[in-house]
């Protein structure tokens, strides 16, 4: 259980939970520790003021953070906050972004009342350590915030579980051990306090003393208090909101707070919840299972791979000794190519073991937790984390997935020393294969008629000689870089057609592939070069070995939609994928499936729906971005984001170039990507907006949006340069 432990431990304070309280983004927080990262908000931004501007209201307002300059270090628009108002030396005191940033002081809490229970100045906001949500907290302050019983639960167990031995709970300096435990004071004593401080006559001559051990247990079978709702603190939680995926009691339903929503009881709801989620750890078990073996069989490798290696390379040593004094110096040669291998096959085995024990940790970890929250009898506090634990389940089932138990690196060298040549043949020397039976495959052909290149992919087919007669178990597919560099593994697999991505645009590739079984890999086949197109919307059929295709007479111009394959799951699309909104209140991130590094490109992007003034970010990205936060928080992206007023450019976190000017429904975003001067400009309804945005950018980018729920935009691609730009580059 001690892979557990980091699931029990507060972000902020480090320790185990104390009196953790569920934040709507499914994380926990110690209850105190929560009260001392509260920052007051201005009073203009506060839930009231928004009711009262009829902008509507929810349970928790997330923070329109564009409008908080009172915390930021310039004037950008945009806070950024985090810090903390107490325990300084802790890490926990940097933004998210790393910058410092201390909130206003706040007073401390009245002498008679616990930092929990204190009351919570007004408008203040808290934002969650782990996934960097904020939200600004209702009257209720942190009251307002479910208790997470079943996390308390759990720690109780496995601090219990460490627990050496029972100390005395009356021993004023070094607790003795306890001998005995009161079912009806719940108090540990040893013998001299029981003698002093519970002796057997009067009212205490009827309390039952048990042994420590049989306690604990009793304590631990105890039964916990009942869920109240928190909106009616007297009433049980009975019934579980289905599109709220929350517990309620009956007097919220007789509110209408749930009305049209689907209600079920909430027995029945644990029910079903623990089941899935206990079917869902079947499968991380079965995985987790074949981890562990793999891992054995990686073990055994490495030994596997010493015992060759050492009897290669004394037969090895034996051949070249048995030679003439030129045989002599092509050993040195020899031997460095074996030892070359062998460490090579080593690294390969180890980094996989490596890869792997670290996954197979965080794996068993996270069973663990799962596997002690379903043990709970609480039913309310359960469905308050099993959705977030299902999905954190399935998610890393998925990273088990198809190749990863597999040796990247076989065990044998099959290398032989053939010495049957005559001294002056000795400077042809080489190894040879070892195993002459069973056969290697046959060198596969790649049938040009299906071959071609697409916008920034290229699609290859191949097939085994007709008259082969040795099977191959798979195929290895290596692509150049497009500048004539080294060839790299772009596929391996049992398939016979396969297509690469994120190729560069009017770029000469190199491909070839060769086929493999247990006894090694075929010759590899002949060379066949592919041309990428200047932009896309069109198809170019691979030119064979020396002959390319000529493009550049074709329009540069490039068609793509957004790519659901890369997208955050609340990214919603519609209209062939040309079309996206979202449904989440917080701002999600969806890529296009075209990648440019060259050449100039151009976008543009309609507003089909603006409620509530969002901010909407436009620009482009790397293809691992961060897809949970706004477009342009992390150095994977460079945006404009923009609201009914204004707008800003931020990468990296940096916010610049504060422009007037903002967008409506109907509005048109532009998006020039100029490759060849290295710029990226923005336009709004047809005019620029502000200077150039971003200067020396290169690499490879992707068109790039992220929004929330109260945006929806529509992609329009295939469109030529403006003319204005394209005379203005000619005449720079």
């Amino acid at each position: 259980m001690e892979e557990m432990e980091e699931e029990l431990k507060c972000p902020v304070c480090g320790s185990f939970y104390r009196e953790p309280i569920l934040l709507p983004c499914s994380h926990n927080l110690c209850q105190a520790c929560a009260r001392n990262i509260l920052v007051q908000t201005p009073e203009s931004e506060s839930p009231r003021s928004r009711r009262a501007s009829g902008s509507g209201a929810s349970d928790y307002d997330y923070l329109d953070l564009d409008k908080m300059s009172l915390y930021s270090e310039a004037d950008s628009g945009y806070g950024s906050y985090g810090g903390f108002a107490s325990a300084p030396t802790t890490p926990s005191q940097k933004s998210p972004n790393g910058v410092r940033v201390f909130p206003p002081a706040m007073p401390p809490p009245a002498a008679h009342l616990s930092p929990a229970l204190a009351p919570v100045p007004r408008n203040s906001c808290i934002t969650c350590p782990q996934c960097h949500r904020s939200l600004i907290l209702d009257d209720r302050g942190l009251r307002g915030f479910p208790k997470n019983r079943v996390l308390e639960g759990v720690i109780d167990r496995y601090q219990q579980s460490k627990a050496a031995a029972l100390k005395c709970q009356l021993c004023e300096k070094a607790p003795k051990e306890a001998t005995v435990m009161c079912e009806q004071c719940d108090v540990f004593y040893c013998d001299p306090c029981r003698l002093r401080c519970h002796p057997p006559r009067g009212p205490l001559a009827k309390h039952r003393l048990v042994p420590p051990a049989q306690g604990r247990v009793s304590r631990r079978l105890s039964p916990r208090k009942v869920s109240t709702c928190t909106d009616h603190e007297l009433e049980n939680h009975s019934m579980y909101c289905v599109q709220c995926k929350m517990p309620v009691c009956y007097q919220c339903l007789e509110e209408g707070k749930h009305s049209n929503h689907e209600v079920k009881a909430l027995g029945a709801m644990w029910k079903l919840h623990k089941s899935q989620l206990s079917q869902a750890l079947n499968g991380l078990s079965d995985r987790a299972k074949e981890a562990k073996e793999f891992l054995v069989q990686l073990r055994n490798m490495v030994q596997q791979i010493q015992e060759n290696s050492v009897e290669f390379e004394a037969c090895l040593v034996a051949q070249c000794d048995a030679l003439i004094d030129a045989l002599n110096r092509r050993k040195a040669q020899l031997l460095a190519r074996v030892n070359k291998e062998h460490e090579h096959k080593l690294k390969v085995v180890r980094d996989q073991i490596s890869h792997c024990t670290v996954k197979l940790r965080q794996t068993t970890g996270l069973m663990e937790y799962c596997l002690e929250v379903i043990k709970e009898n609480d039913p309310s506090g359960f469905l308050q984390i099993s959705d977030a634990l299902i999905r954190r389940v399935h998610l890393t089932e998925d990273q088990w997935g198809k190749g990863t138990l597999t040796p990247r690196m076989t065990t044998d060298f099959d290398l032989s020393l053939d010495n049957s040549p005559l001294l002056q043949s000795i400077h042809q020397l080489d190894f040879v294969q070892m195993k002459a039976s069973p056969p290697v495959p046959a060198t596969p052909i790649l049938q040009l008629e299906e071959c071609c290149t697409h916008n920034s992919s290229a699609t290859l087919s191949w097939k085994q000689p007709p008259l082969s007669t040795v099977p191959a178990e798979g195929y290895i597919l290596e692509l150049d870089d497009g500048n004539g560099g080294q060839f790299r593994e772009v596929y391996v697999g049992k398939e016979t057609m396969c297509t690469v991505d994120g190729l560069h645009f009017n770029s000469t590739y190199n491909a070839r592939i060769k086929a493999f079984n247990k006894a090694g890999v075929s010759q590899y086949s002949k060379t066949l070069v592919l041309q990428t197109p200047e932009g896309g919307n069109f198809e170019t059929q691979s030119a064979p070995y020396s002959q390319l295709v000529d493009i550049k007479k074709l329009l540069a111009v490039a068609w793509f939609a957004f790519d659901p394959g890369s997208a955050h799951s609340d990214i919603i699309f519609s209209n062939d994928n040309l079309t996206v909104t979202c449904s989440s209140y917080d701002d999600r991130v969806v890529l296009g499936k075209t990648g440019f590094s060259k050449g100039v490109h151009y976008w543009e992007l309609t507003v089909d729906r603006y409620d509530n003034h969002p901010d909407p970010a436009f620009g482009v990205a790397r293809i691992d971005v961060t897809k949970d936060v706004m477009l342009g928080k992390d150095d994977k992206a460079w945006a404009m984001y923009v609201d009914n007023n204004r707008s800003w450019f931020m990468h990296n976190n940096s916010h610049t170039n504060r422009t007037e000017g903002g967008i409506a429904k109907g509005a048109t975003v532009g998006v020039l990507l100029d490759l060849n001067r290295k710029t990226l400009t923005f336009f709004i309804n047809d005019e620029q907006q502000g200077p150039i945005a971003f200067e020396n950018v290169d690499g490879l980018f992707f068109p790039a949006v992220s929004l929330n729920r109260n945006v929806q935009v529509t992609l329009h691609t295939g469109l030529p340069v403006p003319d204005f730009y394209s005379s203005r580059a000619s005449i720079a």
